[in-house]
């Protein structure tokens, strides 16, 4: 492992994660995207009160999959996430596929909560009594299929996404600091929804649990929902609400211990997280019937920023005005944590000469990539300024799956093909928890909506391409053997990197 331990050390990216930092990134990317973005989508488009059920569902099929991640992150901590779990294990075109889609999972998570904070942040100007016009909060599709006409974007979420950039171009220690303030923020917020929620509920509105499945027609495209589909379906809609976990990985890179901090922050930012996400589920459909979160309804604002709306519907404008400050802020960090994972990801796969060289340039001052996160950035803020939420949730949905598939598909061939590697967590009864984890992701993947199991198709044959176009021919593997050698037969089991842990930055 000499080479590997040689790579960690010259690495550019500054260490200065610790294990709570860490776990503060993980809870920064997972609350927000469920709570404050998915909740409505979820209750009106697939689970209605039952959307509680589809975060549980959801919430065991990470478990699986995020114990997989721990004993890898215990192997490779370094950035790339399950990019450069595969490219160790499985081979480069396998690490390609899956770098790809998670190329998909982060850009479109990202706009998804680009769109829905342009939500809140719309709420918040109408409390000190000042509006923009439809036409620059609203995508184009979904502003003609309310019988507008013209030119139209979603300004906000633009802007937002730029002003995010501005903040991690600072550095990753700022850009943490600023996240864990947020996070307890965040925090704080989901708590008093839980408690000011509870007396507020109205239990008609749970009335059915699960609705009859029906269909619902939208922009002349129709889909079921409802009824036990409809959970199902749910399920896989909201799946990218438990990405945090995963964008904990992408930092490995950073962290100062990473074979120790990073599985214990994998796994803790998901238990606390799925709580909370049940809980709040369960008082948001209590409070709001999900029929009142439709996008073209009297409420049309209500599926971007779903907690707030629910509070004021209730009668409580003065607690939607507490929500909606906290989530306008909130969402920043989710932003900030999901763009961050994104531009690592390409980070590893540009070092592996499979994507241009530009995106792996670490500026030596700030200790960032910096031309790697403005190529990011405007592309993000350009897709979410003229993308419908729900088309953004299901194709990112689409990324998180895949890639959380074959995180477990890969975990289980490095078990067996180097049983001696030292693993600091290793996941118990793997061949079950590994089985159980392909399955379950992939049954969620064959119940996404038709449209976004289209165009993720679309995606990945895409990306085929570009492999044996560019990246294929490019590959320091290719040329050197490069990273890939690392987790030949022979090699000696992974020692501890020589790092000095200061745990006060824990």
């Amino acid at each position: 492992m000499e080479a590997y331990e040689a790579d960690i050390k010259k690495s550019q990216l500054k260490r200065v994660l610790g294990k709570w930092s860490l776990t503060a990134i993980g809870i920064g990317a997972i609350i927000g995207g469920g709570i404050f973005v998915l909740t409505g989508t979820g209750a009106y488009y697939n689970a209605g009160p039952a959307l509680a059920l589809s975060f549980v569902i959801a919430g065991i099929a990470c478990v699986f999959a995020a114990l997989c991640y721990a004993e890898f992150a215990s192997i490779l901590p370094v950035e790339g996430s399950a990019y450069a779990y595969a490219y160790g294990t499985v081979g480069e075109i396998f690490a390609w596929i899956i770098g790809w889609g998670l190329i998909l999972e982060y850009a479109m998570g990202s706009m998804t909560v680009a769109v829905s904070w342009s939500g809140y942040f719309g709420k918040l100007l109408k409390m000190f009594g000042m509006h923009l016009p439809d036409w620059l909060t609203t995508d184009p599709q979904t502003y003609a299929a309310a019988g507008n006409s013209g030119f139209a974007m979603n300004l906000p979420a633009f802007i937002i996404v730029l002003f995010v950039i501005g903040i991690l171009l600072r550095g990753t220690k700022g850009a943490a600091k600023a996240n864990n303030f947020i996070v307890l923020l965040k925090i704080s917020a989901i708590i008093f929804v839980i408690i000011a929620g509870l007396f507020f509920i109205n239990p008609s509105n749970w009335s059915p649990f699960i609705p009859a499945a029906t269909t619902i027609t939208e922009n002349g495209i129709s889909h079921s929902a409802y009824g036990v589909g409809g959970v199902i379906a749910g399920a896989s809609a909201i799946f990218f609400a438990y990405v945090g976990f995963d964008a904990v990985s992408t930092q490995a890179g950073e962290a100062i211990n990473p074979k120790k901090d990073v599985p214990f922050a994998i796994i803790a930012s998901l238990l606390i997280c799925t709580l909370l996400y049940i809980l709040v589920s369960l008082v948001l459909t209590g409070m709001m019937h999900y029929t009142d979160f439709n996008p073209l309804g009297k409420y049309p604002d209500a599926i971007k920023a779903p907690v707030a709306y629910a509070f004021d519907i209730a009668g409580q404008a003065w607690a939607g005005s507490i929500i909606t400050i906290a989530a306008t802020v909130g969402l920043i960090s989710v932003l900030m944590v999901m763009i961050m994972g994104q531009s690592r990801i390409f980070l590893g796969m540009s070092k592996d000469g499979l994507i241009p060289a530009t995106f792996s340039k670490v500026n030596p001052m700030t200790g960032v990539p910096s031309k790697n996160l403005i190529i990011v950035g405007i592309v993000i803020a350009t897709v979410a300024s003229l993308t419908p939420i729900n088309d953004l949730a299901h194709m990112t949905s689409f990324g998180t799956l895949f890639a959380f598939t074959m995180v477990c598909v890969a975990v289980w061939i490095l078990r067996v093909k180097q049983p001696h590697l030292q693993r600091n967590f290793k996941v118990p009864a793997l061949p079950l928890i590994a089985i159980c984890g392909i399955l379950i992701n992939v049954y969620l993947i064959f119940n996404l909506s038709s449209e976004a199991k289209k165009y993720s198709a679309i995606w990945m044959v895409l990306g085929i391409i570009i492999y044996f176009l560019y990246s294929k021919r490019n590959s320091n593997l290719q040329k050197t053997g490069g990273f890939g050698e690392t987790f030949k037969a022979e090699q000696e089991p992974l020692e501890e990197v020589d790092i000095d842990i200061d745990n006060k930055n824990n």
